[in-house]
């Protein structure tokens, strides 16, 4: 009696530590499935790379009258950024769009139409994000790494919608708040200036006092012994 006692008593511990391992496991993919659903992994508000850099980006949904100017300075500077265009605004700006480009700037995306990302489903996010994709590929033959949502409005469904397309979905370290009617020429240098560091992501526009602005940020940003680049250059 005591022989069998002892084996059922084995198979029972062994029946107890068989459910916890499947328990444990359980909570393991559970919690593994959050967070890929969660997709928080492919959403940046900073670079993540060793160099001495930071990166400007310009979301553009309007003020082309300015980018020319803009392109001229980061031409005089050796300088490439990345500008985030609408697909609505593409559409109406493919030559703008082109030079951009063949200049060596980087293009992302800021969805096809200005709108709060953040407000839509899975499938509206989806569908305003391969629609500015598929635009902007055809126009510069190169389909976009990076998504940036417009206003900053964004839900899960938005970075979700985001990966399938295969965009990192991007934010931003220093916001020069240039679309505000108070952003003078020397507030946005002050904004950035007092939070700019390695690895930051300048959010502007392209704005009259922003193009004003950008001379003394760029020398102020050498002086710092960083250099500017894209905001692909500074992330991993």
């Amino acid at each position: 009696m005591k022989i069998y006692y002892i084996k059922y008593k084995t198979i029972y511990i062994s029946l107890i530590f068989i459910i916890m391992l499947l328990f444990l496991t359980y909570f393991y993919f559970k919690s593994d499935s959050i967070e890929t659903f969660n997709n928080k992994d492919n959403l940046y508000y900073e670079g993540n790379n060793d160099k001495d850099a930071v990166a400007f980006a310009c979301n553009v949904d309007w003020g082309e009258e300015y980018i020319p100017e803009m392109l001229k300075l980061f031409k005089d500077n050796d300088i490439n950024i990345t500008f985030f265009v609408t697909g609505k605004w593409a559409e109406k700006n493919e030559i703008l769009l082109k030079e951009m480009y063949d200049l060596g700037h980087e293009i992302g995306s800021h969805g096809y139409m200005h709108r709060n990302y953040g407000d839509l489903s899975y499938n509206m996010n989806l569908e305003e994000i391969k629609k500015a994709n598929t635009i902007i590929s055809k126009m510069i033959g190169r389909k976009p790494l990076l998504f940036a949502p417009p206003s900053g409005s964004f839900n899960d469904e938005t970075i979700k919608a985001a990966k399938e397309e295969n965009n990192k979905t991007i934010m931003w370290t220093v916001d020069t708040i240039d679309w505000r009617e108070d952003s003078t020429k020397d507030v946005i240098v002050e904004r950035v200036m007092s939070k700019v560091k390695k690895n930051s992501i300048v959010l502007m526009h392209p704005k009259e006092e922003t193009l004003k602005s950008l001379p003394i940020i760029i020398d102020k940003i050498k002086d710092k012994k960083l250099s500017i680049e894209t905001v692909s250059d500074i992330l991993k």
